[in-house]
């Protein structure tokens, strides 16, 4: 099977990024860009971005998970620590986030290292999710091999008829992770495929510096 895919072309031509326009600390562009984009209706589920990881099999293996909260220090999102995901980020705590919100001609790569949230925020957020997405982080053994989406199915009622009446809890082997980034670009699509692309990497006295790439 061949598919030759020469011959797409897009111009990107929508917006700039100037590093004069940038503020010193990139959480506040960030949230600049993150809060245009979600206003925007060229854009879908702004909080979707990739997770990438280097797996126990020495593979790196990217995925997309839901962005839960930003704050000053970092990027929050929830899994199954005993998932696939879940190990190789305890194993490896080194991940690379990225946004792509191609309606604006936007990306966002964030390189950082993860840690695992306190068991009382964990908690919070948890209550917080629909008692379906409660049962489900019950049933599910995230990322084992299953004979069947029947078995799926009866787990999942297994595990109804188990909290029947009962307050469902957070499961002790899932939870949030925060990545604290250690470096942010900002790409910006241009014209000829001379894109905008402005770094922050942070330094040891926990400023940022500011360096624009070649694209």
């Amino acid at each position: 099977m061949s598919h030759d895919l020469s011959d797409y072309r897009k111009s990107y031509e929508k917006k700039e990024l100037l590093k004069k326009n940038c503020p010193e600390n990139p959480m506040e562009l960030f949230r600049n860009w993150f809060l245009t984009a979600d206003a925007s209706e060229v854009v879908e589920e702004t909080n979707a971005m990739n997770v990438s990881a280097i797996g126990l099999d020495g593979f790196p293996k990217n995925r997309i998970v839901l962005l839960k909260k930003y704050t000053w220090e970092g990027f929050i999102f929830y899994t199954n620590y005993h998932s696939e995901k879940g190990k190789a980020i305890l194993n490896n705590n080194k991940v690379c986030l990225s946004f792509f919100w191609p309606g604006l001609e936007q990306q966002i790569i964030i390189k950082g290292k993860a840690e695992k949230l306190a068991e009382n925020l964990s908690d919070g957020y948890f209550e917080s999710r629909p008692d379906g997405s409660k049962l489900g982080a019950w049933a599910s053994n995230q990322s084992e091999v299953v004979a069947s989406r029947e078995m799926l199915d009866e787990q999942l009622q297994k595990t109804t008829n188990q909290f029947k009446d009962k307050e469902i809890t957070r499961p002790p082997h899932w939870g949030g992770f925060m990545v604290k980034p250690t470096s942010i670009e900002f790409w910006q699509g241009r014209p000829n495929r001379m894109h905008d692309r402005i770094r922050y990497t942070l330094e040891k006295d926990f400023s940022w510096k500011l360096a624009r790439l070649a694209p």
